[in-house]
């Protein structure tokens, strides 16, 4: 059996895990052979492969991004259809050329969203959710948000004391386009002041007075918010903003955590500084809970394709690796709740 493997969407810390567990687990379990996808969808679409094999994964394990490559490429778009082709079949055309027989698609919800669709073309397709964000409502848990939140925590900690020794307060904005469990997590274990996310628009009054409640004290303020967040008077995105090639609003370059800061500094009269932790938080090396759900994630998936449970994707729940279907996988998001966040509102202030 021939067993092509694509990773789609952003770069997330643990994708190397995945290919490595896939590609190990056939070998040894079922003697398949692989072939690799490079950058997302436009591999498949474009027929461009690479060698993937037992040799080529190893060393991997602890590597950040993807070995693949990856990229955001739509096949659904309407840019994927060239002389009334479109392009879930020519993704189907290529890999019967190639002589794959399955696909193990590694991505978020975009990804798995074409990978159901292609599922319903005929093709025989597996899932395996990645996303730093954690939003992927079918899965507890998802490979690379451990490691971002690490990240962001660890952030926070040093951003403390050069807050307290300039009695500035520091605003630190973290990746979450439309949920905030990034900024929950790293807030709540950073000992964050004011945590804002975007399934609860924020009053910056409330904030201000949380920061000066907390120059109060001898500590400085530190407020975590998640880059889709917004005030309350805040609107509709313009219509005319930049979309990618899934349909997505491209954030502002002046994201919110500098509008923060400026609010912060003009409403206080304190200084006020922004740190933009951006890309920093899904580069390098997954952390060990990471490196062990993206391995299982590997393990689950080829697995799946050895018994045929094409049109499903693996998920954790609870401590189990189970099989859940791709069109559950890209149902809904899962987004911070409100009693979840009310935990956080504790320590605000």
């Amino acid at each position: 059996m021939r067993v092509g493997v694509l990773t789609g969407g952003g770069d997330c810390p643990g994708l190397n895990a995945v290919i490595r567990a896939v590609v190990r687990t056939g070998a040894a379990e079922h003697e398949m052979e692989f072939i690799g996808f490079r950058d997302g969808w436009r591999g498949p679409l474009e027929g461009d492969t690479m060698v993937l094999d037992v040799q080529a994964v190893r060393g991997i394990l602890p590597r950040g991004g993807t070995i693949l490559g990856s990229s955001r490429t739509n096949p659904l778009a309407e840019s994927a259809t060239i002389d009334g082709q479109s392009g879930v079949d020519r993704i189907k055309e290529n890999l019967e050329s190639l002589g794959v027989d399955a696909l193990v698609a590694i991505g978020g919800e975009d990804t798995l969203g074409v990978a159901a669709k292609l599922h319903g073309a005929g093709a025989n397709v597996v899932g395996v959710p990645k996303t730093i964000d954690n939003d992927l409502s079918a899965t507890d848990y998802t490979f690379g948000f451990d490691t971002a939140v690490n990240i962001a925590m660890e952030a926070i900690d040093r951003l403390h004391t050069t807050a307290e020794s300039h009695h500035r307060a520091l605003i630190v904005e973290v990746m979450g386009r439309h949920a905030g469990w990034i900024a929950l997590h790293a807030g709540m274990a950073g000992g964050a002041n004011v945590i804002l996310i975007p399934e609860k628009p924020f009053d910056i009054e409330q904030v201000c007075e949380y920061v000066k409640h907390r120059f109060q004290t001898r500590y400085a303020p530190i407020v975590v918010v998640a880059e889709g967040a917004v005030p309350k008077t805040s609107g509709e995105p313009a219509a005319d903003q930049e979309l990618d090639a899934f349909g997505h609003v491209r954030l502002a370059s002046r994201g919110i955590g500098q509008m923060l800061a400026d609010e912060i500094e003009s409403r206080t009269g304190k200084e006020a500084r922004c740190t933009v932790l951006g890309h920093v938080q899904r580069g390098g090396t997954p952390t060990a809970f990471d490196r062990v759900l993206a391995t299982r994630f590997g393990v689950g998936a080829i697995r799946a394709v050895a018994d045929g449970a094409f049109g499903s994707m693996v998920s954790l729940r609870g401590t189990d690796i189970v099989r859940v279907p791709l069109a559950e996988a890209t149902k809904e998001l899962k987004v911070v709740p409100p009693e979840r966040y009310a935990e956080a509102e504790v320590f605000f202030g």
